[in-house]
């Protein structure tokens, strides 16, 4: 009897010692009741697993078999130094030593109103004749008048041919056979080199655009109607867009290569500040958070202000008020910040960022102290497995190889591209 009696006592103590831990696995890990153990035997949701999406994983290498095929046709056949370097529409270089346009440093268009073309942009070229002169014309003449029977003629043709092709010597041709052929320009502007590329002289006086000392000029069309040189400044913006794009890309090409160390110091400093930022949310996220969006509002007060300043400093300087539609691209960007309009521009955008942060601030202020919780576990979690601090760095890394890739391919097949239309246009 007292043995069955202890046996009683023993499995209700048991009994007991199992509710209690029950209740404790209950308040430890909630309404969700205890986690599943492990079962050796459990062999996932799905025991026969198959590969998925595999036409979509064949068009994919599909699509890098073709990028690396493009890469290899334009580095064979490419030559980046026809995008930013001027030469003729033979795809030679203007003033290259060794060969026949040596002393011929300059580009010259036939018809640079053409560069005021859409196709510009589309085809990174004037779709005009381009041959290399040795300077740039400086008067107005068109090749009938040059061509003339006059006292003068011998001499004027003579300096007309020089903007001719090369092939172009029987002067005594007549002039609409030259203009046919395609041989001569039909006229001839002042022109001033930029960029080793000759561009129409355009200067203003008293508020009137002019090249040279005219407003007007015959286009050589042998009608005698006069044509507003507001349509040679159409013509010259496009191709000084065009080449300040070009000399953009390659300055970025030049620094990049240049400063490429410093790029990978930058990179690991802020691998390092990153690491250490993580350990701090782990203790200190609520502060750090709430500190940061208080520093970015002061920020963005302090912009506000500067911007307002810097636009009631210029509102009485002359110049200023010339708005960013009429001053158009420009590679020095130092040049928009003489603007009124850019800090107007400026002290508006920040005034939106600014309104945007409080509203968020007012209305989800319960969703930000969730985020700070989360931010907390998330740095927890990052903690115990830190070799997931690389794989950003890694996705980081091949982007920009893929980047480089793409930028350093996109300029060889451009190349081959102007070389192919400047020969049809020959």
């Amino acid at each position: 009897y007292m043995g069955v009696e202890r046996k009683r006592e023993n499995a209700s103590k048991e009994t007991q010692k199992a509710d209690g831990m029950a209740k404790e696995e209950e308040s430890y890990y909630g309404k969700h009741g205890t986690p599943h153990k492990y079962d050796p035997t459990f062999k996932g949701p799905i025991y026969d697993r198959s590969c998925t999406d595999i036409i979509c994983c064949i068009l994919l290498l599909v699509a890098i078999g073709g990028y690396v095929a493009v890469g290899i046709v334009a580095w064979t056949q490419g030559d980046p130094r026809k995008v930013i370097y001027p030469t003729d529409s033979r795809g030679q270089f203007c003033g290259q030593k060794g060969t026949s346009n040596e002393q011929k440093p300059y580009l010259f268009y036939f018809n640079i109103m053409k560069c005021a073309s859409p196709l510009v942009l589309l085809e990174f070229q004037c779709p005009t004749t381009q041959i290399c002169v040795s300077k740039c014309p400086d008067r107005y003449i068109t090749f009938l008048q040059a061509s003339s029977i006059d006292h003068t003629a011998t001499q004027e043709l003579k300096y007309y041919q020089q903007f001719c092709v090369p092939e172009f010597t029987d002067l005594k041709k007549s002039a609409p056979e030259v203009l046919k052929d395609g041989e001569c320009p039909a006229m001839l502007t002042p022109s001033k080199p930029l960029a080793r590329r000759c561009l129409p002289a355009i200067n203003i006086k008293k508020g009137v655009i002019m090249v040279g000392n005219a407003t007007t000029f015959d286009d050589g069309s042998g009608s005698g109607k006069k044509r507003n040189v507001t349509e040679l400044l159409e013509g010259a913006k496009k191709a000084n867009v065009l080449l300040e794009t070009r000399q953009v890309a390659m300055k970025i090409f030049e620094d990049y290569t240049v400063s490429w160390y410093w790029i990978i110091i930058g990179l690991v400093i802020s691998m390092v500040v990153s690491l250490v930022f993580i350990v701090l949310l782990r203790f200190l996220a609520g502060i750090m958070i709430w500190v940061m969006i208080v520093l970015v509002i002061l920020v963005l007060g302090y912009g506000i202000f500067h911007c307002y300043m810097e636009y009631a400093h210029l509102k009485g300087q002359a110049g200023s008020d010339v708005s960013l539609m009429e001053l158009g691209f420009q590679t020095d960007f130092r040049v928009y910040l003489h603007l009124k309009q850019t800090w107007l521009a400026f002290m508006i955008i920040l005034c939106i960022m600014e309104v945007v942060i409080i509203l968020l601030l007012i209305f989800l202020r319960k969703r930000i102290l969730i985020a700070i919780a989360l931010i907390k576990e998330a740095s927890r979690a990052i903690g115990h497995i830190m070799t997931s601090l690389l794989f950003p760095l890694c996705t980081f890394f091949l982007v920009c190889l893929c980047i480089a890739y793409w930028a350093s391919t996109a300029v060889y097949p451009s190349s081959i591209f102007l070389s192919f239309l400047g020969k049809e246009d020959v």
